[in-house]
């Protein structure tokens, strides 16, 4: 029989990409997530059965534990940018990450992926990046031949990045973004996810991998490379820190009084203090080379999805091909 692998989180951005790769490794694949109905469209990953979402609350002991039963692997790839109820940083990103690698020790499963972020840190300024740390602290603790993945900013087709901004682009001449000058190094999801696999199929020791694409930009670089992938122009304006800052509280207090109806999918506090920081892989970091994975980078890719966001959508390449026809005339 197979080999079983569950995925906490197996359906969000980054899971669904392992549960595909896994599949195609010829595993058994559980999806475990908190809407399993949400979740139908990973079952055609894999041949009929191969691939099934079910239900999980990784707040709960015996949710957790019922899910992992008979597994080979786990993987944990739950994660949250902004609190929202129950929730919490606290809950998710510690707790969570230290209730599945518990329960994996207490049922003898020791291979497991972790997937963090870069910044994680326990000294560091927002609730996001100490608990990010606290998680791997406590995963290491029962699982020390782990794999802890730590990406930088990850886009693809699902991406809550460059998807964002580019639909602010349809609503507004302006783009204002906070701490412009702020370096990331993109990091294709796909590409995460054959780290996973390869920690997952044996082919990668034990340890921290810190993940980042070819490039390193600024923010503010980023969002024109975007900008010119869309065929828009708009004005990328960097925020001064006391507007980014009253416009966080902004978010964060219509979140507050609609009683948490309105999620602030925009910009928190928490995410602020984050955007301060540098968000590349470390020089002395082991990374895709030692994996074996060489990278893509983000103008190879972007091009496939943000096509929506142009003005014609995907029939603007052939409108500027009839433009420029007209011209010759």
């Amino acid at each position: 029989m197979s080999k079983l692998v569950t995925i906490y989180g197996g359906s969000g951005f980054v899971g669904r990409y392992i549960a595909r790769r896994m599949a195609k490794e010829g595993w058994r694949v559980r999806v475990a997530v908190r809407r399993p109905n949400e979740a139908m469209f990973v079952k055609p990953y894999g041949v009929p059965g191969q691939v099934e979402p079910v239900l999980c609350n990784i707040r709960n002991d015996a949710s957790v534990s019922a899910v992992m039963q008979g597994a080979d692997a786990v993987v944990n790839c739950v994660g949250i940018l902004n609190e929202v109820g129950k929730n919490t940083f606290d809950a998710v990103q510690t707790e969570g990450a230290e209730r599945i690698a518990r329960i994996a020790a207490e049922q003898g499963i020791t291979n497991m992926v972790h997937v963090s972020a870069i910044g994680a840190d326990a000294d560091g300024a927002s609730e996001y990046a100490r608990t990010k740390a606290a998680g791997e602290t406590a995963v290491l603790k029962h699982q020390p031949n782990a794999v802890i993945l730590r990406p930088s900013i990850i886009f693809g087709a699902e991406d809550q990045f460059f998807n964002r901004f580019a639909g602010m682009t349809r609503l507004s001449p302006l783009l204002p973004i906070a701490h412009a000058d702020t370096k990331f190094q993109p990091v294709y999801v796909d590409d995460v996810a054959k780290a996973a696999v390869a920690a997952l199929t044996g082919k990668a020791a034990a340890g921290v991998y810190e993940l980042g694409g070819p490039e390193v930009k600024s923010f503010g670089a980023l969002m024109q490379q975007m900008l010119d992938v869309i065929n828009r122009r708009r004005l990328v304006v960097s925020l001064p820190g006391p507007i980014a800052k009253l416009v966080a509280v902004g978010f964060d207090l219509l979140q507050f009084v609609s009683f948490q109806l309105i999620e602030n999918k925009m910009l928190t506090r928490d995410q602020l203090k984050n955007l301060k920081l540098d968000n590349v892989v470390s020089a002395d970091a082991k990374g895709f080379e030692d994996l074996g994975i060489r990278p893509v980078t983000a103008g190879s890719v972007l091009p496939d999805y943000l096509w929506k966001f142009r003005p014609a959508g995907q029939y603007d390449d052939i409108m500027d091909s009839a433009r420029n026809l007209r011209n010759d005339l």
